[in-house]
């Protein structure tokens, strides 16, 4: 963001100090090559940095004396981003799929749901199972623990229970995660 006015850049919130904006006694610097010049007052390497049409970057503020690098700031911006893109692109996020049935469920329905089960624990994905009761059933409360055990029971060699069955106003519910892949 350069002011038309002057060489001066605005400052926004999440960037990096450069040029001016180095408030430091004495600092490290780093040429555009990579090799370190020695320790320089802010003034004289942001002098050397205009000299070549670049920019001073701030690059470690930890170290001592702070660390700066000559470099193009255009440059250096995009491939901080582009780091981060890459960064995200590598990162796996779980979700929660949910699993719903009833405690009077038939074999083959229930078997639908150990498969949908199945799927969404191959895929990494956490398994929420759900056993929903109406009016006066929720009276056999114990029916659907059961049902649920038999579900974690059949799914071991894939998940882990994460939590076990816990009665949530008119459900039953349990979670499953998949299990941790050993190499």
């Amino acid at each position: 963001m350069l002011d038309k006015s002057s060489n001066e850049r605005k400052p926004s919130r999440d960037s990096v100090s450069i040029n001016e904006r180095i408030k430091f006694p004495k600092i490290r610097l780093i040429d555009i090559a990579g090799e370190q010049l020695g320790i320089f007052t802010p003034k004289e390497a942001l002098n050397l940095a205009q000299q070549e049409g670049l920019d001073l970057i701030l690059v470690s503020d930890k170290s001592d004396p702070p660390v700066c690098r000559i470099l193009d700031y255009g440059k250096y911006k995009f491939t901080q981003e582009k780091r981060a893109r890459e960064a995200r692109k590598k990162q796996h996020t779980v979700t929660v799929k949910e699993v719903k049935m009833r405690y009077k469920i038939d074999e083959h329905d229930y078997k639908v749901r150990v498969n949908q089960a199945t799927k969404f624990l191959h895929s990494g994905d956490k398994v929420k199972v759900t056993v929903n009761f109406r009016g006066r059933e929720i009276q056999h409360s114990n029916l659907a623990i059961d049902l649920l055990n038999r579900l974690a029971n059949d799914l071991n060699k894939l998940a882990d229970i994460q939590q076990k069955p816990l009665k949530d106003g008119r459900n039953i519910i349990m979670l499953l995660s998949p299990k941790k892949i050993e190499n």
